[in-house]
C-alpha cells in the first residue's frame, strides 16, 4: 500500500515542494523515516504516531516507511508532522488518495491531535499556487497569512480529525477569506508620530525629504539631544503607502521569521533599529537553522542604526555588500540562501565621545580622541551614504515657537510625486528608485550641461571625492530635481548635493 501528499519546505524566501510517500508492508513493525532529514523532522516520528494513537487511529502492526522527497535537500521543522500522519492514513485506507491531488499540508503535531501553528506558511503558499496547487491546509493560526494569496483555498485546521474529515469532504470548512483592501484602509502609523511635532530642524528634514523620496541612505551627525532618533522614527510617517507586491514581499520575510503575529499580511513599511550590541548574524540573517537577518526584516523599509560608532565595526562593515547588492547571500554546507535587503540605512552618531565637538565650551576631548571615535566608521562605510547632515542644538526660542511644522502628510505629498516620476521614468528597467542607478544608467538620465558638469568637476578635485561619491552626488541630485519637476539638472542641484557630501569633509577631513 502506497499514497503520496504534499508538503513544502522554506528556502530562502520561497517555498520548496516536498513530496511525502508512505509505504505500508508487511514485516517487523516498524515505523521508519527517510529524506536527509533534520532532527526536528527524524522526531515527528514520535509525534506522529502518539498523535494518531490519541486521535483514535488504530494502525496494522506494519512496516510504515515516509519518505521525503526530494532527498538531497535538507528537510527542517515540524511543518512536516501533519503530511506524514495524513499520507500514512491514506496508505491504511483512511482516506482516498484522489483528494490529496493539488493539494499542499502542512502543520505541527500536538500528542493529543491538536494541530500547532508553523513559520513560513505565506512563502510556501505563493510559491505552491504558482507550481498549480489549489486547495492548501494549514493551522488555523496560519489561515489569515496563507489566504492572502489570490486564487489559493486555504483552510484553517485545528485538529487531525478535522483534516480528515476534510479530506472525506464529511466536514464543512469553508476556506479562509481576507479582505486586502481593508487591511490597508485600517492601516494607521504606530503610535500616530508625526513630523509636525519636530519643531525646528530644517535642514535636516530637508534632507531626510531628499533621502526618502530617492531612497538613498542617511546619516545624522549632532549632539545628544538635538532630535536625531525623534526625526528617525518618523521616517515612515512620510514615505509612500505600501503596494500589495511590495506587502507580499515584506509579508513572506516576516512569515519565515515568525513575527507575523496573527497578521494577514504586514500593510506598512518597516522600521528595523536593532541595539548596538547586535551580532552579524541577528543583523544580516543566518544561524544553524537560516532566517532573515534585521537587514532582512528592513527590506522596502528603513533600517535604523542609533549612536553607530558604538555597533562592533565588524558588524556594521558586513553591511557593505548587501547596500550595494539589495540583498544578502548565506551559503552553507547544504545549500545557499538569499534574502532581500532593499532598505534605506538610516543613521545617527555623536560627532565624539562626549558628544558636543567642536563645540569647546562642552566638549573637552583631545582631537586624538576625537579621530579615534570618527575612524570607528570605515571610508568605504562613510561612501555608502548618500546624504550627511548636520543636526544643530535647539534654543529655547526654536522650542518655543508656535510657527505650525510641516506635518506628514504635506512631505509625503511631495515624496509621491517624485516616486511617480522616477517610476514612470524607469518603467519596464527593473529601477524604481534614483537610488538604484546604475553608471551606465547615470550617463542616461543624469546628463549634465558644461556649467553643471566645471562645478562637479571642481568638487571632486577639491574634496578628493571617490568615484561611488561622485556617482552618490549625481543620483542625489537627480532626486532634487524630481522633487521640483525638473527633467534637467542645474547648477543649484548640484550644489545642494554637494553640501551633502561637505559634512564628511568636516568631521572626517584633514
Amino acid at each position: 500500500m502506497f499514497s503520496k501528499a504534499f508538503s513544502a519546505a522554506v528556502h530562502g524566501i520561497d517555498g520548496l515542494i516536498v513530496s511525502v510517500e508512505a509505504d505500508i508492508s508487511d514485516g517487523l513493525p516498524l515505523f521508519d523515516m527517510v529524506g536527509y532529514l533534520g532532527s526536528e523532522v527524524k522526531e515527528a516520528r514520535e509525534r506522529v504516531r502518539i498523535a494518531l494513537k490519541n486521535s483514535g487511529y488504530m494502525l496494522p502492526a506494519k512496516r510504515i516507511t515516509v519518505n521525503l522527497s526530494p532527498a538531497d535537500i535538507r528537510k527542517e521543522g515540524t511543518a512536516f508532522d501533519l503530511p506524514v500522519a495524513i499520507a500514512i492514513l491514506a496508505a491504511f485506507g483512511y482516506i482516498p488518495e484522489e483528494s490529496l491531488k493539488d493539494t499542499l499540508i502542512i502543520g505541527e503535531l500536538s500528542l493529543n491531535g491538536n494541530i500547532n501553528k508553523v513559520n513560513g506558511v505565506l512563502p510556501i503558499v505563493y510559491s505552491a499556487k504558482q507550481q498549480g496547487f489549489l486547495k492548501f491546509i494549514v493551522p488555523k493560526e496560519n489561515a489569515r497569512e496563507g489566504a492572502v494569496v489570490c486564487g489559493a483555498q486555504t483552510y484553517g485546521v485545528t485538529s487531525l480529525n478535522e483534516v480528515v474529515s476534510l479530506l472525506n469532504n464529511n466536514n464543512q470548512v469553508e476556506p479562509e477569506c481576507v479582505d486586502i483592501k481593508e487591511l490597508f484602509e485600517h492601516n494607521e502609523m504606530a503610535e500616530n508620530i508625526d513630523f509636525s511635532e519636530v519643531a525646528g530642524q530644517m535642514a535636516a528634514k530637508r534632507a531626510i525629504e531628499i533621502a526618502v523620496s530617492g531612497m538613498h541612505n542617511i546619516l545624522m551627525i549632532g549632539p545628544p539631544g538635538s532630535g536625531k532618533t525623534m526625526l528617525a522614527k518618523r521616517i515612515p510617517s512620510i514615505m509612500p503607502e505600501l503596494t500589495f507586491e511590495e506587502s507580499m514581499e515584506i509579508s513572506k520575510i516576516y512569515s519565515i521569521a515568525g513575527l507575523m503575529d496573527n497578521k494577514a499580511l504586514i500593510s506598512k513599511r518597516p522600521f528595523r533599529s536593532p541595539h548596538h550590541t547586535i551580532t552579524q548574524t541577528a543583523l544580516t540573517g543566518g544561524g544553524r537553522l537560516p532566517k532573515p537577518g534585521e537587514i532582512s526584516l528592513a527590506h522596502l523599509g528603513v533600517l535604523f542604526l542609533d549612536e553607530l560608532p558604538e555597533f562592533q565595526k565588524n558588524t556594521i562593515e558586513v553591511l557593505r555588500q548587501p547596500l550595494e547588492d539589495k540583498s544578502v547571500t548565506i551559503a552553507r554546507l547544504n545549500a545557499t540562501y538569499r534574502y532581500p535587503a532593499g532598505f534605506m540605512l538610516v543613521a545617527a552618531m555623536n560627532p565624539c565621545s562626549c558628544g558636543y565637538y567642536p563645540d569647546r565650551n562642552k566638549c573637552n576631548c583631545s582631537i586624538n580622541l576625537v579621530k579615534r571615535y570618527l575612524n570607528r566608521i570605515s571610508q568605504s562605510l562613510l561612501d555608502r551614504f548618500d546624504i550627511c547632515i548636520e543636526a544643530l542644538q535647539m534654543n529655547y526660542k526654536e522650542l518655543q515657537t508656535e510657527q505650525k511644522q510641516e506635518s506628514s502628510d504635506d512631505i509625503r505629498r511631495r515624496v509621491s510625486i517624485a516616486r511617480e516620476i522616477q517610476l514612470k521614468r524607469y518603467e519596464g528597467q527593473k529601477i524604481w528608485f534614483n537610488s538604484q542607478l546604475t553608471p551606465r544608467s547615470i550617463k542616461k538620465y543624469c546628463k549634465l550641461e558644461p556649467k553643471e558638469q566645471s562645478l562637479l568637476e571642481e568638487a571632486f578635485i577639491k574634496m578628493n571625492l571617490s568615484a561611488r561619491a561622485y556617482h552618490r552626488i549625481l543620483k542625489v541630485a537627480r532626486t532634487i530635481a524630481d522633487l521640483e519637476g525638473s527633467e534637467q539638472i542645474h547648477t543649484k542641484h548640484i550644489s545642494e548635493a554637494i553640501c551633502y557630501r561637505s559634512m564628511d569633509q568636516k568631521y572626517w577631513g584633514e
